[in-house]
């Protein structure tokens, strides 16, 4: 039944997977015991179920569980107990407590190299893991230095092609692109892909994985004709090996959708963009993550061709869920707060428009500090709002939210102005 579970997931068929492994989860309670370690194995693949539905926090409540657990029964230092750490602090991140995993990142690590060494894949994994965090929160050099540190090693131990060190160098190549290092980012992320192909073939997620990537980066660099060509033989292939409604496939055609806004394509974006967001919401719901990205984006698209009202009303509602089920000052919420905040100023309401920029900029100074791109855009743009009272024509940034693999960076759109 476990096995059948993880087919589902495979096939995006989600809500049966967490079915299915409700029901093991009950049966091994009832007949092993709540610590029996088949137990809490189930714990942690029915966490990994919640959340890809969307229900982090269903997913934290257990993984918590089985981390106390595992420590007291395996003692803190146990593969099997770092694993579950591992996993919370995955999850920590995802909602935003970002802190927070860092913290268990760090431990993980630590405990790895005493236990491992220092050149174990697993104690590299958690290097990478951790690079990641320090992206996330701001610390881009630190990122790009311990990226460096584990891909170096894994070149060494593994091979410059084996596939766990063409995931590393695609993580520091969105490393490189964080710190504005973006052909370095392209070089290397070229380079994987060719790799990729050839040893995994053209069509393996990883590969896959990788032109998306690539993909971003010439998107980043101008080049979003190249980016858009890619990403159309991202999605065909996606159609084809996973079918037209899987999850994975809806992000593809999202991202295409952005892209071809970018492009000035604005009416094949708005109906890629809505046609993605039907599917989503009947399939994984009205507030799943990735269906609040596909209503972000649409609503950008909508601004676009001065469907103004329409994009205001999706980005009201698409910030009350976030803040509902991430938190009011997830890294995510906070963009979603600023994008609202443009809609504002255009439509002419300019205070409620400084109000909300200057709370999202309060927050992100506090999270990330003062000099995160995510604080200067804001930054920015609360300029901007300040000055429209004597400005008739600016423009400012929005940030477009990319369902991206860890280690991705988000890319930007431009859209807006004041309303005079």
């Amino acid at each position: 039944m476990n096995n059948l579970a993880v087919s589902y997931n495979e096939l995006g068929r989600r809500q049966e997977a967490v079915e299915l492994e409700e029901k093991v989860l009950e049966a091994r309670k009832r007949i092993l015991g709540d610590e029996h370690l088949n137990t809490l194995t189930s714990i942690n693949n029915l966490a990994v179920s919640y959340n890809n539905l969307g229900r982090g926090q269903e997913a934290i409540e257990l993984e918590e569980k089985a981390v106390e657990a595992r420590k007291r029964i395996l003692g803190d230092e146990h593969p099997d107990t770092l694993d579950s750490i591992g996993n919370l602090a995955s999850s920590y991140s995802d909602l935003g407590r970002e802190q927070e995993a860092l913290e268990l990142k760090k431990k993980t690590l630590e405990a790895r190299k005493k236990i491992l060494g220092d050149e174990h894949p697993d104690t590299l994994q958690s290097m990478i893991n951790l690079a990641v965090s320090y992206s996330n929160l701001g610390r881009r050099q630190e990122a790009v230095e311990l990226g460096e540190k584990a891909s170096e090693a894994q070149r060494r131990i593994l091979g410059d092609e084996h596939p766990v060190t063409l995931t590393s160098i695609n993580n520091l190549a969105s490393s490189y692109s964080d710190l504005g290092r973006r052909q370095e980012a392209i070089e290397l992320e070229e380079k994987v892909l060719e790799a990729s192909k050839r040893i995994l073939g053209d069509e393996h997620p990883d590969t896959l994985r990788s032109m998306n990537n690539l993909a971003r980066s010439y998107s980043d660099l101008g080049r979003v004709q190249e980016a858009v060509e890619l990403e159309e033989k991202m999605l065909e292939a996606k159609k084809r090996i996973l079918g037209d409604e899987h999850p994975n496939t809806l992000i593809s055609i999202g991202n295409l959708a952005v892209s071809y806004n970018v492009l000035g394509r604005k009416q094949e974006a708005v109906e890629l963009g809505e046609k993605a967001l039907k599917v989503q919401k009947r399939i994984l719901g009205d507030e799943h993550p990735d269906t609040l990205i596909s209503i972000n984006n649409l609503a950008s698209s909508y601004s676009d061709l001065s469907r103004r009202q329409e994009a205001m009303k999706l980005k009201e509602k698409v910030l009350e869920a976030s803040k509902r089920i991430l938190g009011d000052e997830h890294l995510n919420t906070l963009i979603l707060m600023g994008n609202l905040a443009v809609s504002y100023s255009v439509l002419g309401r300019k205070q409620e428009a400084v109000e909300l920029g200057e709370k999202a900029l309060k927050a992100q100074k506090r999270i990330l500090g003062d000099e995160h791109p995510d604080t200067l855009l804001s930054i920015s743009n609360l300029a901007l709002f300040l000055s429209c009272q004597t400005k008739s024509k600016n423009r400012w940034r929005l940030k477009s939210l990319f369902k991206a693999k860890r280690g991705e960076e988000e890319r930007k759109g431009e859209g807006g102005g004041c309303q005079s």
